[in-house]
């Protein structure tokens, strides 16, 4: 899922995201709870409207940025106060107001309320988090069925647990038992190793109901997307994709390359010979380097169709691989040119 964080996924008209294969995007409830607020957004008609997007939308619950943007954060029971990366007002955030704002601006996809903590963390932070986070679904399950939500939109849960083993497999049992119609896997690609975050897919996604969607939260790399698919996992979004193209990093079938290197000058030839998407059907590596080395607003924009266009190709050809079951293979191809490189972790 590309992630239009602001109702916007950054440069892009709709039409050029869809043209990209993308069939849902994500928006975040912190975001536009603060601007431009739930009175706008149903005076617009809704989310869809509002932006244009005749597709699905999931809305996460705003967690991960109250604890990421917010200042002056406390942790109730009861809920979170906050005050605003924007203007430094003060907001609260509960599981009720929080399903409230999604199901009535319209999200497709609505997210339950989970308590995040930052890693490092010691095991008794992350076992406080882990058991709010379940108690906020239960009571996230109860505003959304007195809402009627079922009947527009569908309410996903969330697993935790941190990195410890003991406390992702009870929060995974958890979820599996919650009235839910799907199930998100938060707090990873938050800086762990790679191999820590498979081998909590490996504990969590074998309990998880096998007929709801699996939802890796803020996972977007194309090794990680083969890596989730491999282990389970049905759903991506992070923020990766767009963010990097806006920097002129761009995805290639044998890794990243910077496309504001000086070797792409010259280079009169599409930045992917196998790409389809239009920066690499109308323009050469070398016109984009040169948007870039001029600071033109369309390299962002062509950067950022090719790089979701490339995470879809890679999509496609995984769902293509299942269906023949020949996805091992399809995987170890893959892996036998595509070198990734260690970046930080976004979400």
């Amino acid at each position: 899922m590309p992630v239009g964080t602001q109702g916007t996924v950054k440069t892009l008209l709709p039409r050029e995201v869809r043209s990209t294969g993308a069939q849902i995007i994500l928006a975040n409830t912190y975001h536009l709870m603060l601007r431009p607020g739930l009175e706008t957004l149903v005076a617009a008609g809704g989310l869809q409207r509002f932006m244009g997007w005749d597709g699905p939308i999931l809305t996460d619950s705003g967690g991960f940025q109250i604890f990421s943007l917010g200042g002056n954060t406390r942790v109730r029971e009861s809920g979170v106060t906050f005050r605003s990366h924007i203007d430094g007002s003060k907001h609260a955030l509960d599981p009720e107001s929080c399903i409230r704002l999604q199901v009535t601006w319209g999200s497709d996809i609505v997210m339950a309320l989970d308590h995040l903590v930052g890693l490092p963390a010691d095991r008794e932070t992350v076992r406080v988090a882990t058991e709010r986070t379940h108690r906020w679904l239960g009571r996230c399950v109860t505003e959304f069925e007195r809402l009627h939500g079922d009947t527009r939109s569908a309410l996903f849960g969330i697993c935790q647990g941190g990195m410890d083993s003991s406390m992702r497999r009870a929060s995974a049992e958890m979820l599996a038992k919650a009235n839910v119609a799907g199930c998100a896997i938060g707090g990873l690609s938050v800086g762990e190793p790679k191999p820590v975050m498979a081998e909590m897919l490996e504990i969590v996604v074998p309990i998880l109901p096998v007929n709801k969607p699996r939802y890796l939260m803020g996972v977007g790399s194309p090794e990680d997307l083969w890596m989730g698919v491999a282990r389970g996992i049905d759903l991506f979004d992070c923020v990766l994709p767009t963010r990097l193209a806006r920097n002129g990093a761009l995805f290639t079938e044998e890794g990243r390359v910077n496309i504001k290197q000086r070797r792409f000058a010259a280079l009169h030839a599409p930045i992917d010979p196998k790409c389809d998407c239009e920066a690499c059907v109308s323009f050469t590596a070398s016109y984009i380097h040169h948007l870039f080395r001029s600071r033109e607003i369309l390299g962002l924009r062509l950067g950022s169709v090719h790089n979701l266009r490339f995470l879809a190709r890679q999509i496609e050809t995984m769902r293509s691989a299942i269906g023949t079951g020949t996805f091992a293979s399809a995987h170890a191809a893959f892996l036998d040119h595509y070198r990734p490189i260690e970046v930080a972790a976004l979400s």
